[in-house]
């Protein structure tokens, strides 16, 4: 029996938890969304985005399946066309088929503060969706984290030659897998407030990666919502 994710998952005050994997399609509608939810609101000194992994080539042990991201981009582009898409251009052979060590940087550059990490994740989603970059390789992902000038580099590959994120980063996993966190993305607020893939409901016409994308709801909106409940509990 699952459990519920309020009594399982712990939210600072003044945050948004991000449980998403950096290759979901879901996700980076989620992260364009939240940071510009955040600007319109004029919340970018109030709350911060406390961003965990959700590794799905851990959960399903195995690789994401390129047919199921090709077909989910082009509903997820529609949805957010500036979050920066293009469909795999590289050989096949250069897809990223872990993003554990890209989530480890994320989780590392959290010595540095939130603000870092979340500037780190969201140009590791962009790397990947826009510039299809390879963010399986270290050196792609270090690259990266040197394009972000709130995040120092050096100290993110310090960190993970020492492994010092690989623990916290499998710990999060496990809240998937015990039942916390059920999709990617899924948002948690300090209130108690569970937002799994906010605002959106889809399905696949036939077998996944083999038929189209369905999208049957997109509320943009409760990102608001999301931003504003946070918002309160930093200010408490």
């Amino acid at each position: 029996m699952r459990r519920d994710s309020r009594d399982m998952i712990s939210v600072l005050p003044g945050t948004v938890a991000v449980y998403a994997d950096l290759a979901c399609p879901w996700a980076h509608v989620a992260v364009q969304r939240l940071w510009r939810t955040r600007a319109e609101l004029g919340l970018d000194e109030v709350v911060r985005f406390d961003h965990r992994a959700v590794l799905l080539e851990v959960i399903n042990r195995g690789s994401l399946p390129k047919p199921v991201i090709d077909a989910e981009i082009p509903v997820t582009a529609e949805m957010e066309p500036d979050a920066g898409w293009r469909l795999w251009a590289e050989p096949d052979w250069r897809w990223p088929v872990s993003r554990l060590l890209a989530a480890e940087a994320v989780q590392a550059a959290k010595e540095q503060g939130l603000a870092a990490s979340e500037a780190l994740d969201r140009a590791l989603r962009r790397a990947f969706f826009a510039d299809n970059a390879c963010i399986t390789m270290r050196h792609v992902v270090l690259d990266v984290a040197e394009s972000s000038p709130s995040v120092d580099a050096a100290a993110v590959g310090e960190a993970l030659d020492a492994g010092r994120a690989r623990a916290a980063t499998i710990a999060q996993v496990d809240d998937f897998v015990s039942g916390g966190v059920i999709t990617s993305p899924h948002l948690f607020t300090p209130d108690g407030g569970s937002w799994p893939n906010p605002g959106v409901d889809y399905q696949w016409a036939g077998q996944p990666g083999t038929s189209p994308v369905v999208l049957k709801a997109d509320d943009p909106s409760v990102y608001r919502r999301i931003l504003t409940r946070a918002a309160e509990h930093a200010r408490e």
